[in-house]
């Protein structure tokens, strides 16, 4: 994956690499689609079920006044791409939770990062307008 990432790097910028990743993303979240959550925690059970099948760490939910929050913890794509690589590689995660939220009805809602992927792997998002 590190070669991969590495070549990745060496033929696209890091706007491309993220927009890449995104698309990877929402494709992974279409294919692997969620049951229908009645409550925000059934949604973080189902969200964290499908990441533990593939051993990918798990997620918290939490509802803010202005939008949902989303933590991702011990996601394996900078191990896997290396640290150098975790400022487009989180964009796979990001196009994952905009699918998963989508078919949950999110409408024109947003999921966007907002935290740096940390040595572990974990890393925040937002979704908000």
């Amino acid at each position: 994956m590190r070669a991969l990432g590495d070549e990745f790097v060496s033929g696209l910028s890091a706007q491309d690499l993220r927009a890449l990743m995104f698309r990877v993303g929402t494709r992974f979240g279409a294919d692997h689609p969620l049951p229908a959550c009645g409550t925000l925690d059934e949604l973080q059970q189902s969200m964290t079920a499908q990441w533990s099948r593939t051993d990918w760490g798990w997620v918290t939910l939490s509802q803010k006044a202005e939008y949902l929050q989303i933590e991702h913890s011990l996601s394996p794509l900078q191990a896997a791409f290396g640290p150098g690589h975790a400022q487009w590689s989180a964009g796979f995660l990001e196009g994952v939770y905009q699918r998963w939220l989508e078919q949950m009805g999110s409408g024109q809602l947003r999921v966007r990062q907002v935290t740096e992927t940390d040595a572990w792997g974990c890393v925040t998002f937002q979704l908000t307008r």
